[in-house]
């Protein structure tokens, strides 16, 4: 999988209530037998992950917040690093794994970076979950101030705020998490075929196919504003 879209902000690093805490470990191989992980992807658990802990789990009966459809629960996951660097399939195995809405805190080497995609039921199969690209914070000091937990009305809006957090781009007008996530995906896309025209253009001797290059940089440049600006186009 690709890398996540990351955001440089410690908003996401959450002070979770003490009620809340679980403190479980989550055993690697409860993970495959859930997942029906293949020998790559356990592998890529043996080297890269040394330990998950399920720290929190963020419930109507540990929180006081109602359950709304496809967020009955929020989970709080850590997972100590045996490397900086984590392949996102491991986290998709996780996520796939546990049927409910999980934010990751990866640790290594005295930091932490706070991970997570957005989660939610199939529309057409409400067994299946639907797993957008992941969200991330730069990596922080593990010591860095936590934020307090955000105000909500229900376990569906905390879930939502805490991704708001972890997303790169403020939400336009009336615009939905969905929406938002969709569009942010796009502009990550976009940005890659930006990069991708601005070097061919380097690479480029011929004039008329400068020319032509050029022209769609331009393009490329103009659709990447009109999906950046803050109104609806």
């Amino acid at each position: 999988m690709s890398q996540p879209i990351q955001f440089e902000s410690n908003i996401a690093l959450i002070n979770y209530p003490k009620q809340a805490a679980f403190g479980r470990t989550l055993p690697k191989n409860k993970i495959y037998e859930h997942s029906g992980a293949n020998t790559r992807l356990k592998d890529l658990f043996i080297e890269q992950v040394e330990l998950i802990v399920w720290r929190y789990k963020l419930a109507p009966e540990t929180i006081n917040l109602p359950a709304r459809p496809g967020v009955p629960e929020l989970q709080i996951f850590s997972i100590q690093l045996k490397t900086s660097e984590l392949n996102l399939d491991v986290l998709h195995c996780i996520d796939g794994a546990v049927q409910f809405p999980i934010i990751f805190e990866l640790s290594f080497d005295g930091r932490t970076k706070v991970i997570a995609a957005y989660k939610r039921p199939n529309e057409s199969d409400a067994s299946r979950w639907v797993l957008s690209s992941y969200f991330a914070t730069a990596w922080l000091p593990s010591d860095s101030e936590r934020a307090a937990i955000p105000l909500a009305l229900d376990l569906g809006g905390l879930y939502e705020q805490v991704l708001h957090r972890l997303i790169p781009m403020p939400a336009r007008p009336q615009e939905s998490l969905a929406d938002l996530v969709a569009r942010v995906e796009m502009v990550a896309a976009k940005q890659r075929e930006v990069e991708k025209a601005a070097s061919r253009l380097a690479k480029e001797k011929q004039f008329n196919r400068k020319v032509e290059i050029n022209a769609q940089l331009r393009q490329l440049k103009n659709e990447l504003e009109e999906l950046t600006g803050r109104e609806n186009a």
